[in-house]
């Protein structure tokens, strides 16, 4: 994930989380990894190009679990 541009969205109201990673793909999917939590990879690299994770206030940590096991950093905390 270095040198590559992110976007954040969080809607407050609805408590989602969505981070996209670097420009978007032509032919992308999403799968839930868990139940609230999304996972947008390229179809044809599988590379990781987004994560939105619903009822965020009360899963923040999840995040950081999910950059871990796909190993990206994240260069910002967040705190719920």
């Amino acid at each position: 994930m270095e040198n590559q541009t992110y976007d954040i969205y969080y809607d407050e109201e609805g408590d989602f989380l969505e981070i996209t990673f670097g420009l978007p793909s032509e032919k992308e999917y999403t799968e839930e990894i868990e139940e609230g939590v999304f996972i947008t990879k390229d179809e044809e690299t599988r590379e990781i190009k987004g994560i939105g994770i619903l009822s965020f206030k009360k899963r923040s940590r999840i995040l950081k679990e999910i950059l871990q096991k796909v190993k990206m950093r994240f260069p910002l905390e967040i705190d719920a």
